[in-house]
């Protein structure tokens, strides 16, 4: 090639310098755009997710669950005062009983005292007659109309046992008369406890009608607002059983803790006492009832029972009480450690096992039934 010919370029420029510079842009060209590629691939990753309807923060149940949880803690509070309106009337005809027994008891013994009396009544009208025609029941009429030292020894004899004879009768006499007055007033006052007895059990007979009635309508509510329940809302009552192992002090303590969780999975009904079906506290006085203890039949009720233990000193098989005072306790659930429960929650719910607070946030107190 000749000296100094210039070599034509892409860009009509002709020295080698422009050459170069026109390649050294091509190049950042190149890299400006796998640069903008990769940006645009890193935004892509990691770029959030598109926002899901997601519940509002501190909320975990649907308005229609929050008003279901609602009517069936009503229909638990008149539930137990029905129970507690049967606790009631049940001891009212305990008073009952015992009023009519022992009403059956001071008429028995006023009749046997009018007869005791009647008998030794003639005995001392004899000796107070024979006294007022003359006869001298002492030892100084013995001695003046007695003929000889052996007549007045049988004479003296016989007036001892006339006299004793005459101070038992009227000590018997005495004695019969005080017994018949003491029946009479104890037939009296047993005659008014049962009459009154009779008429406040007949008076709660008609209390426990009417919450039984305030009762089916609260527990048509509660079905119905059931029913209407989503199914994401009806699949929170699914509680898997709780396979852990709990033991209370030996004895009745914890023969009532394992009969109760044996019961894990029971359906809950309103008023039910038996495997199959508990309220509250059916399933606690059915499990303290396999270990031979008795108690009421409300939640209120066995609050009265047993002595108060704090709620951070809990064992197993004590009993935990929910509700804003004595007055007002509407749920019960037994113990089975330091914060664990197993209840009969509420309708639509099983039998489970719980922690202390999960079984409301009302929670008011405990007792310990043994030990």
């Amino acid at each position: 090639m000749p000296h100094g010919r210039k070599i034509p370029s892409l860009g009509g420029r002709t020295d080698e310098g422009d050459t170069r510079d026109v390649a050294s842009q091509r190049l950042k060209r190149g890299m400006r755009g796998a640069l903008t590629a990769s940006a645009i691939i890193a935004m892509v990753s990691t770029a959030p997710a598109p926002a899901i309807a997601q519940p509002p923060t501190g909320s975990t149940e649907s308005d229609a669950l929050k008003k279901y949880n609602e009517l069936n803690k009503q229909a638990a509070i008149v539930n137990d005062d029905l129970n507690k309106a049967k606790d009631d009337k049940d001891a009212k005809q305990a008073e009952l009983d015992k009023a009519t027994a022992d009403l059956a008891a001071a008429n028995q013994a006023k009749q046997a005292a009018a007869a005791t009396e009647e008998q030794f009544r003639g005995q001392v009208e004899d000796l107070s007659s024979a006294s007022f025609r003359g006869a001298r029941f002492n030892k100084l009429s013995a001695l003046l109309t007695g003929t000889s030292a052996q007549d007045f020894l049988d004479r003296s004899s016989a007036l001892n046992i006339l006299a004793t004879d005459n101070n038992k009768a009227l000590s018997e006499l005495h004695k019969a008369v005080t017994t018949a007055a003491e029946a009479a007033t104890k037939a009296e006052d047993a005659q008014k406890r049962a009459t009154e007895a009779r008429d406040a059990a007949a008076k709660l007979q008609t209390e426990i009608e009417n919450r039984a009635k305030d009762l089916q309508k609260q527990i048509n509510e509660v079905k119905a607002a059931k029913n209407r329940l989503s199914a994401a809302d009806q699949a929170t009552f699914n509680v898997a059983k709780d396979t852990g192992k709990y033991f209370g002090p030996p004895g009745a303590a914890n023969t009532a803790v394992q009969a109760a969780l044996s019961r894990q999975g029971d359906t809950y009904v309103w008023g039910g006492t038996s495997p199959g079906g508990f309220d509250c506290s059916g399933l606690t006085l059915w499990a303290y009832k396999q270990a031979g203890v008795t108690l009421p039949r409300s939640s209120k009720q066995q609050y009265t029972v047993g002595k108060s233990v704090p709620l951070n000193a809990l064992q197993a098989g004590d009993l935990v009480f929910y509700g804003a005072s004595a007055g007002s306790i509407h749920h019960v659930a037994l113990a089975i450690g330091p914060d664990k429960i197993v209840h009969a929650s509420t309708f639509g719910k099983p039998v489970a096992v719980t922690t202390v607070r999960g079984g409301g946030s009302d929670v008011f107190g405990a007792k310990r039934v043994v030990g």
